[in-house]
């Protein structure tokens, strides 16, 4: 079976504080977490909000191990240990790929929790980054406990294997 490509992935909650939502993909809905302060329009660093608007998809990366049988039409770039994403505002890489070591605030990608393991990569902030209004902003791999994002937007990986299918450059993830 050959899935289309969407335009936008729909994120609904129903309070502005959830930290429990659902993304629509097509006729496909699925439970997401949000950040722990649930959305907000105005996102600032470190204040542990998934920011509301329509961002662009950028990339996945992957660990190798956990590749195997992804399907999507989103470029994909295999991970590496000493990968990492600047959250520093003041460093001229904010909200940048970076690689490790790294001697500004950053977050490492190759994580022990494997929330990482399959992270796409989301245009907010992006063109004009301005200092302090928000990094690393993902869809990602969800908490197994079920506890919510720092700010992202995360499912399970089955999950995961599920939506990747529907995105390719042109898709877009809208979180009202």
């Amino acid at each position: 079976m050959v899935n289309r490509l969407l335009p936008v992935l729909h994120v609904m909650s129903l309070t502005p504080a959830a930290q429990d939502a659902i993304l629509i993909a097509g006729n496909l809905r699925v439970p997401c977490k949000l950040g722990r302060t649930g959305r907000r329009w105005l996102k600032r660093e470190g204040d542990g909000a998934t920011p509301r608007g329509v961002w662009p998809m950028r990339q996945v990366l992957a660990r190798r191990t956990a590749s195997q049988g992804l399907r999507t039409a989103l470029p994909l770039r295999f991970m590496a240990p000493d990968d990492g994403w600047c959250d520093a505002a003041d460093d001229r890489n904010y909200n940048r790929f970076v690689k490790l070591p790294y001697g500004a605030s950053h977050e490492e990608l190759w994580r022990k929790d494997h929330l990482y393991d399959v992270v796409v990569i989301l245009g907010h902030n992006e063109v004009p980054r301005i200092k302090g209004l928000g990094s690393a902003v993902f869809f990602h791999l969800s908490d197994p406990d079920g506890g919510p994002t720092a700010g992202c937007i995360a499912v399970t990986p089955q999950d995961m294997r599920r939506v990747l299918p529907f995105c390719g450059p042109k898709t877009k993830i809208r979180i009202w």
